[in-house]
């Protein structure tokens, strides 16, 4: 099947941003008088929305949070985000991202975001690069995030819907979490992955590709795989 859509990743592809959000959520632990444990944040919040993250964290405390008071939880740390972010400049943007998007919009690729975090989130870094992409499917699109593999179905549902003769095997994942690979793979996604969270030799092992960083991303070496020929930017 030909390659017609790349479906990336946000925290931890586009934007170096999940320092800023383990910090966050250790802020809100204290908050809430829990004491934040090493390696938490890896294996409970990495790749998923900061609703699932702050309810399995709450949870393993044995703390039953009502809906209505993780809604007041994610709303103060998006908050605390954004005003994080106005503090740094520039915009921490991974080197090469924004020049992959460049190219897979010159390759005429349907370009999707497929995130565990709030579209507000997303706005905000499309806006600072001035990126425009097809669809976004964020962290209020589904009811189940990643690892369950609902995000990129839906994401390519909405890239249906928007016209694109596409199906899952038409598309590629870029991916930096273990449960984002998972989610794209259960989906019937290939799954690219970017070693800017998790060690190469790790992705290696459950990625379809496997890079370093982005700016290694090569659409020859790529679209042999789905038996096609995507266009190239005119020199």
């Amino acid at each position: 099947m030909p390659l017609k859509a790349v479906l990336l990743d946000f925290n931890g592809v586009i934007v170096d941003d999940e320092a800023i959000h383990a910090a966050l959520i250790d802020e809100i632990l204290l908050q809430e008088n829990v004491r934040p444990q090493r390696g938490e944040y890896a294996l409970f919040c990495l790749g998923r929305s900061d609703r699932a993250c702050l309810d399995n964290l709450l949870s393993r405390r044995g703390r039953a949070v009502p809906p209505a008071y993780l809604d007041k939880l994610v709303a103060q740390k998006a908050a605390a985000y954004r005003a994080r972010l106005a503090s740094i400049e520039p915009f921490p943007f991974f080197a090469g991202a924004i020049a992959l998007l460049e190219k897979l919009q010159a390759a005429q690729l349907k370009i999707a975001i497929v995130t565990g975090a709030l579209r507000s989130d997303v706005d905000l870094a499309l806006e600072q690069g001035n990126l425009t992409v097809d669809c976004i499917i964020s962290a209020e699109s589904v009811e189940r995030g990643k690892p369950h593999p609902d995000p990129y179905l839906r994401a390519v549902e909405a890239l249906q819907a928007l016209g694109a003769d596409l199906t899952a095997a038409d598309c590629l994942a870029i991916e930096d979490s273990l449960v984002g690979i998972q989610a794209a793979r259960e989906a019937g996604v290939k799954v690219l992955g970017v070693a800017h969270t998790y060690p190469f030799h790790m992705l290696q092992r459950r990625c379809h590709w496997a890079l370093d960083r982005l700016d290694q991303f090569d659409l020859a070496e790529i679209a042999p795989v789905f038996d096609c020929r995507v266009a190239t930017a005119t020199p």
